[in-house]
């Protein structure tokens, strides 16, 4: 695995939720140790401020509506030949079913294009991904999920090379070129994603799914774990809209 991609993995753990709050409870235990209360304590006071932030409902579904509020639903109208379907995750235990080992968001974005194909006479399914930590790729997971819907091999295209967003935008450029074509991947994710493949002078057509957001419930409610999982989503896909626009500067 390339150095530059690890390296950005274990930089971004430290700027997002859990990896800055670590760290804000780390240095205060050291300044704590070191006899420094003053420091120690507005480290510790800090660390506990953004854990209950960034574990607030109405604080996480602040961030990722401004993500997810960008992109309509897809209203299965357009006619183009390609459906690129983006990699999420999957894990390899073969006592789970299949569609237990590929995530939530991998699931839904699977059967996005599956609807979206099935509407569209002769189109293909584009499917990507590498394998991550196991022996086989998410591209390849999400093509034995969609042969497990009835979905022919003939109508996917599937490379187990890309290990991002940017690298599965410049394997589909190869196949569409400048033609429309619909992208499918989690609505949190969808803005970084067009901005990447309309930066390569690609024509997507925004087919979100796997929405975190929810109805406004009031702002009395308790901090929860799965708030602090879509604020973790929610900064990622900030940071890396963040840094795509810094690289594009350079």
């Amino acid at each position: 695995m390339e150095i530059g991609f690890l390296l950005k993995k274990f930089i971004s753990f430290f700027i997002e939720p859990v990896g800055l709050i670590l760290t804000l409870l780390v240095l205060g235990i050291y300044y704590f140790y070191a006899k420094n209360e003053n420091r120690a304590e507005k480290f510790f006071l800090s660390s506990l401020f953004l854990l209950f932030l960034f574990s607030y409902p109405p604080f996480a579904n602040y961030l990722v509506s401004g993500l997810e509020n960008q992109y309509s639903k897809y209203d299965y109208k357009q006619e183009v030949k390609f459906i690129h379907v983006l990699g999420n995750g999957h894990d390899t235990d073969e006592a789970q079913p299949l569609s237990s080992q590929l995530t939530d968001a991998s699931i839904k974005r699977v059967v996005e294009g599956i609807v979206i194909h099935n509407k569209m006479p002769n189109s293909k399914i584009i499917f990507t991904g590498f394998e991550g930590k196991t022996d086989i790729s998410q591209a390849l997971m999400n093509a034995k999920m969609a042969e497990a819907l009835d979905i022919s091999g003939e109508d996917m295209l599937i490379n187990p090379l890309p290990k991002d967003t940017k690298e599965e935008a410049l394997f589909t450029k190869t196949v569409v070129g400048s033609e429309p074509f619909v992208l499918v991947t989690s609505a949190s994710h969808m803005p970084r994603a067009m901005m990447l493949f309309e930066s390569l002078g690609m024509h997507p057509i925004a087919a979100p799914t796997s929405f975190y957001r929810s109805e406004f419930r009031g702002y009395l409610r308790v901090p929860s774990a799965n708030a602090l999982y879509i604020s973790t989503i929610a900064l990622h896909e900030y940071i890396g809209i963040l840094w795509a626009k810094l690289k594009s500067l350079f």
